[in-house]
Formats: structure tokens, C-alpha cells, sequence
């Protein structure tokens, strides 16, 4: 995935044709088009491909389940040509060495902590012990909350060199500048792109505020 402005676009649209439409208009200021479940089961698994021609795409399955069955999601992502997968870590590191292997050449990101209130409640007092987990099994990077810099720094501290993506920018509180500067490689963004009047025009602002701290 290329780091030219450290923005990942969170496309959770329902309706297809439109989410065809900013991916199309946001190609250009975007690093991955990220994709989840609203979308996936609305429009089909095919938009994976689909999206998959406008830009390098994240499915956000948030995989968490048993070795096997992680292996069978992970590897239908990829075959639709997903570019990466984000799979929870609290399975287990057999779990997670599975949808590293079965990955291939796509890229496993790991569920540290969720951004969300509540994703203090059970994520974030085992996100270093995830990290570390992480590290172990050979993932691409984690997932870490832009609305709690702080956790941004503390996985820093364990990941390395490895890529940290960091949701929650926008509709949720957090600030994309901030993220950047505590750590985080990339932002995600959903609403605030994909909900505004001119989602490319919305795009090229949160580009234009984290390049200084790229």
C-alpha cells in the first residue's frame, strides 16, 4: 500500500453506484479505499474487485474466529484481490498466524483497540499484549484509535516499523494531525469524507492538514 498521503478512506456506503462514485472521485488523494460489512453485504462480494480497480482495498472484516474458518475469510478476500485484511487479535495467536499465512502477499492488520467508548473496556487494557502478539505472527500492522492519541504511542512503542492505521477521525472525535504526530502511519476516515457534499474536496482538506507530519 503507498504512503503518499496518509489517508485511508472508510467507505462504509450501502448503496453501490454511490460507493463506486467517491471511490472514483477520492482515487486521486487516497492511499486504500477501506470496505466493511455494510457494503460487502449489500452490494456483493464482487465490489471487492470492483474497488479493487479504483484503488488498493482494506476489507475491515475484523475476522475473529477459529484458525480455520479465519483462513477460509481471509483467503476469498484476497481472491477478489484485497490488498489487505483487518482481523481481530483477541482469538489468539493461532488465529492470527492463520490469517497471516493464508494472506499470501496481502497484508493482515490487527485489531489492537477499538476507537469507539467502549473499546476501552476489553481492547484496550490487552492492546500491548495484542501488539506484541502481533509482532510475533508476522502481521503488516495494527489497528490503533485516533481518538485516543495516547494508545497510538503505546503501540508505537511495540510495532516497530510496522504500519499503524488509525480510525476514528471525524464523526467519532478524533483528529487526523494528532494521530499522525502520536504515531500513526495512516488515518481513516469515513463519514466526514464520504458524507460530505464533495467527499473529493473533503479528502484533499484532511490530506492537506497531516502532510506537514508525514
Amino acid at each position: 500500500m503507498r504512503r503518499d498521503t496518509g489517508l485511508i478512506i472508510a467507505l462504509d456506503e450501502t448503496d453501490a453506484k454511490r460507493a463506486l462514485e467517491v471511490a472514483r472521485s477520492v482515487s486521486d488523494t487516497v492511499d486504500a479505499i477501506k470496505i466493511n460489512w455494510p457494503l460487502i453485504l449489500s452490494a456483493g462480494p464482487n465490489i471487492i474487485t470492483q474497488m479493487s480497480e479504483i484503488s488498493d482495498v482494506i476489507c475491515d472484516l475484523k475476522v475473529a474466529d477459529i484458525p480455520n474458518t479465519v483462513r477460509l475469510i481471509v483467503k476469498e478476500a484476497v481472491s477478489r484481490r484485497a490488498s489487505g485484511v483487518i482481523v481481530h487479535a483477541f482469538t489468539g495467536e493461532d488465529s492470527l498466524r492463520e490469517a497471516v499465512s493464508a494472506a499470501g502477499t496481502a497484508e493482515i492488520y490487527a485489531v489492537t483497540e477499538m476507537s469507539h467508548p467502549g473499546g476501552e473496556m476489553f481492547t484496550a487494557p490487552h492492546a500491548e499484549e495484542m501488539a506484541e502478539m502481533g509482532v510475533r505472527c508476522g502481521v503488516a500492522g495494527f489497528i490503533a484509535p485516533a481518538t485516543r492519541p495516547d494508545r497510538i504511542r503505546a503501540v508505537r512503542s511495540i510495532a516497530g516499523d510496522l504500519k499503524i492505521l488509525s480510525p476514528g477521525v471525524g464523526a467519532q472525535g478524533g483528529d487526523a494531525s494528532s494521530a499522525i504526530s502520536a504515531g500513526a502511519d495512516y488515518v481513516i476516515v469515513g463519514r466526514a469524507v464520504y458524507g460530505a457534499d464533495d467527499p473529493a474536496s473533503a479528502a484533499r482538506s484532511i490530506a492537506k492538514e497531516i502532510r506537514p507530519f508525514l
